[in-house]
């Protein structure tokens, strides 16, 4: 069984990078891959940019007059593959195959652990994730974020937005859009929610730093979050 999981790079690198919770968060990985018992887990983990991203991507658009989207595109992805690199090291024996950073490529998997990263402009590290989802049978996105549930709206910039157990693609599309934009800080980006809602797969969309709500949404335990899609 194959686990898909959106590390969010707002919690691994909110502005320089949490150790405390990488180094949590790799022990959580660590001992729900080693006690499957008769069955082999297997973890995917798709590392966003974050605070680094954000922070250079400004940069970029302060230096120049007319900024060009995969100008920006890039400079995230780089972020991406920063932190990226730090969580594959993290996890030692575990991953034993280099940082994806082309889901459609022909690549390795031997390990237990396999770390991916931002791979091309036009979308965020969401649409990777729904590929490798794509390409090893996973039917489900853990999504983990800042966020610990979907509103109906920003609730920084609307006091009535409510926050939602489930929402289904259709309802979750007129949310967040058809666009996407370098640095957006959506649930789940538009691009990737159109693949997803194609496919009719499910993500789960949780807050990262709760570790003990995550390794209930692993082991198919009630959990605190929203579940997008199917529908």
């Amino acid at each position: 069984m194959v686990s898909i999981i959106s590390l969010g790079g707002s919690i691994v690198a909110p502005d320089g990078v949490d150790t405390e919770f990488v180094s949590r968060f790799i022990r959580l990985i660590q001992t729900y891959t080693g006690e499957a018992g008769g069955e082999e887990r297997k973890v995917i983990l798709i590392v966003g940019g974050g605070g680094p991203a954000r922070k250079y991507q400004q940069a970029y658009r302060n230096i120049v007059d007319n900024p060009i989207h995969d100008d920006q595109d890039w400079i995230g992805i780089m972020a991406t593959r920063l932190n990226a690199e730090l969580i594959r090291a993290g996890f030692a024996g575990l991953c034993l195959n280099p940082v994806v950073t082309d889901p459609s490529a022909e690549f390795e998997f031997t390990g237990s652990v396999l770390v991916a990263a931002g791979w091309k402009p036009g979308f965020s590290t969401d649409f990777d994730a729904v590929m490798l989802a794509e390409r090893f049978n996973a039917r489900r996105i853990i999504n983990l974020s800042n966020i610990e549930q979907v509103y109906t709206a920003d609730p920084k910039l609307d006091p009535n937005a409510r926050p939602l157990d489930q929402v289904s693609w259709s309802e979750f599309r007129e949310m967040v859009g058809d666009e996407w934009t370098p640095g957006k800080n959506l649930p789940f980006d538009p691009v990737a929610t159109r693949k997803a809602a194609d496919m009719g797969m499910e993500v789960i969309a949780a807050g990262g730093r709760d570790l003990s709500n995550i390794q209930a949404v692993l082991e198919g335990r009630e959990f605190f979050g929203t579940r997008i899609g199917p529908g």
